[in-house]
């Protein structure tokens, strides 16, 4: 999942995104003014857009209102200091799908989160399955066979990506467009890098080794047992 962070506190945007990415495996990209972030949406695509009410350049309740004339219905969730009741009205009014007032208790946040998620997407299940493998998405905690694998947020992404699609083929460009943030995309050596060591660790705990299968000039699926 790859969520948009709008937020011009950077030391909060900072804590977010070391919580959103090492502890619930998301990819993000983050900016600090509304300009930026409406470059961002139209350069990429989001699952979800947490999204400051007060930023710089172009408000965030400007900002859901633009992404809404525009057609898109990419959740979005205001996260801001001011609670007052006429802001909260004016923010949803403008096409935003939840709001959380600052400070927040941060299970709650990504509760909203996961939430939000599951609306945006009629494939994001609270668990996936394929064969003996198990991802479960609210603990994010990977199984084959009831055994535990440790995956690092990159490696988690990959299996995320490729359980979603059961089966179907998921490309090199979809893969990076998913995976890494908009303005640091990888090598092609480190994409292999990162299957390389996910195949590994499945086999550890008695996965098949071709479990994750390449198709050489097409990409990457997850072959049939």
């Amino acid at each position: 999942m790859k969520i948009l962070l709008v937020e011009d506190d950077e030391q909060l945007a900072a804590a977010l995104v070391e919580v959103l990415i090492d502890k619930q495996h998301y990819t993000v990209d983050a900016v600090t003014d509304g300009e930026m972030g409406w470059e961002f949406i139209e350069a990429t695509i989001y699952d979800l857009i947490i999204l400051d009410i007060m930023l710089p350049k172009l408000d965030g309740v400007s900002l859901c209102h633009r992404l809404r004339q525009k057609g898109s219905m990419i959740p979005v969730l205001m996260l801001t200091a001011r609670d007052m009741s006429g802001d909260r009205v004016m923010g949803l009014d403008a096409g935003a799908d939840d709001y959380v007032v600052k400070p927040f208790d941060l299970p709650e946040l990504l509760a909203r989160i996961r939430a939000l998620l599951r609306r945006g997407s009629v494939n994001l299940l609270p668990v996936l399955e394929w064969g003996n493998l198990r991802l479960d998405c609210s603990s994010c905690q990977v199984t084959y066979q009831e055994k535990l694998v440790t995956l690092t947020p990159k490696e988690y992404g990959l299996l995320d990506l490729l359980l979603r699609q059961q089966g179907r083929l998921v490309s090199r460009d979809t893969i990076i467009d998913r995976l890494w943030t908009f303005d640091n995309p990888p090598s092609e050596e480190t994409v292999k890098v990162h299957l390389k060591t996910l195949r590994r660790k499945l086999k550890a705990v008695g996965a098949p080794a071709d479990l994750v299968e390449t198709v050489y000039g097409f990409g990457y699926r997850l072959k049939q047992i």
